[in-house]
């Protein structure tokens, strides 16, 4: 049902129900006031040239010259047309009212002559003599018969062009605007996942660089680092392949990764989490937090001197805030690579990606702190 009443179905549906309306509803006026049937067959006759005109220019003339290169095409093959179908409508009055050419008016066998007809005025009697009498045989004020159908005729087909022509604009920006999206949709799919590729391997990279020199210290200590180990990676190569993941899973995930880290960092090193114990388990796209973390444990600790790292998280409702603070060392004491993980302009541009809109992202650096504030609003 639901594909049923989508793309070309739904728009042939509005057209036989436009028809519907244009030919049946009338009918039914025209035999409830006894309308005459030369009448109702002008009508009809109008409403059929007005349709050939409406379809001929919405369904050819415009897509294959109005959106075309040569223009010209278009407007002759409209006048054309235009001419073409007037000649066709004025024939068909002509046979249904019995026109007469010369005469500017319908010849009815049941009309008075107009010599019989009362004449009305709002003068006094005795001026009547002043006001000058119809020319002709022509009532006064109506308009002559030919002339009046030109004026209808070119009025309504010129409508009819710019409204078929206004149609398929509409609906061609329509179909522009769908596929730029799936484009786009494309693009932020194919750019998600390079991003997240460039975070996997850098992660890991560190992370063997972490077991490997707790090895020879502390064999209990890296059993401990290999089991953390393998729950990350299976977070990130199950849970985190799904597109969205639970709240729950990441701050699990990023649990895992701090206590991991812990293994490595000294006495020296001041090191507050905070997450939060209740809170709607929303879907949220994975590893949106854990660069920031990375960054802070790559950059933000020494074994010289006093440093602390502080990782905050509170869920309100709809809304999720995020805080990394950590304290900014010296240049001669990062780390031996000196890299800054993937960088904080791809994780922006991720942000982007994911929460068009709906996400505030601050970074505020002194000589002494580095401070990131995220929050993602999900209404």
């Amino acid at each position: 049902m639901k594909n049923f009443f989508t793309g070309n179905t739904i728009k042939i549906l509005l057209h036989l129900l436009a028809w519907t309306i244009i030919l049946g509803i009338p009918l039914y006026f025209f035999k409830r006031w006894d309308v005459g049937q030369d009448f109702i067959l002008v009508y009809y006759i109008g409403n059929i040239i007005n349709g050939i005109i409406f379809y001929t220019n919405y369904l050819i003339l415009v897509p294959k010259y109005f959106f075309g290169c040569h223009k010209y095409k278009y407007y002759l093959s409209v006048i054309f047309l235009l001419t073409f179908l007037y000649f066709i409508s004025d024939r068909s009055n002509e046979l249904v009212f019995r026109y007469v050419p010369g005469r500017s008016n319908i010849e009815r066998t049941d009309k008075p002559e107009i010599s019989d007809r009362p004449f009305k005025s709002d003068k006094p009697v005795g001026e009547w003599k002043d006001i000058p009498p119809p020319k002709g045989d022509e009532p006064p004020g109506r308009p002559p018969f030919r002339e009046m159908h030109l004026f209808n005729y070119m009025f309504t087909s010129l409508f009819l062009v710019f409204f078929s022509v206004g149609m398929r604009i509409l609906e061609r920006h329509s179909q522009t605007e769908k596929l730029q999206k799936e484009l786009e949709k494309e693009k932020l799919n194919s750019e998600l996942a390079f991003l997240k590729n460039q975070i996997s391997p850098h992660f890991f990279f560190n992370t063997l660089n972490n077991i490997y020199s707790l090895i020879n210290i502390n064999a209990e200590d890296s059993q401990k680092a290999v089991l953390k180990l393998s729950k990350l990676m299976r977070y990130l190569l199950y849970d985190s392949e799904h597109g969205n993941t639970k709240l729950s899973n990441e701050i699990d995930f990023m649990n895992n990764y701090i206590d991991l880290m812990k293994l490595r960092i000294s006495d020296k090193i001041s090191l507050t989490v905070s997450f939060p114990e209740t809170f709607k388990d929303i879907n949220i796209a994975p590893l949106i937090f854990i660069p920031f973390i990375e960054n802070a444990f790559k950059h933000g600790i020494s074994y010289r001197e006093k440093s602390f790292i502080d990782i905050s998280m509170t869920a309100e409702n709809e809304s999720l805030k995020f805080r990394c603070i950590n304290s900014c060392v010296k240049s001669g004491e990062e780390n031996e690579s000196g890299h800054s993980g993937i960088g904080l302009e791809n994780v922006t541009k991720r942000l982007n990606l994911l929460f068009p809109g709906k996400h505030d992202l601050k970074i505020n650096k002194s000589e002494t702190e580095f401070e990131v504030l995220l929050q993602i609003n999900f209404a």
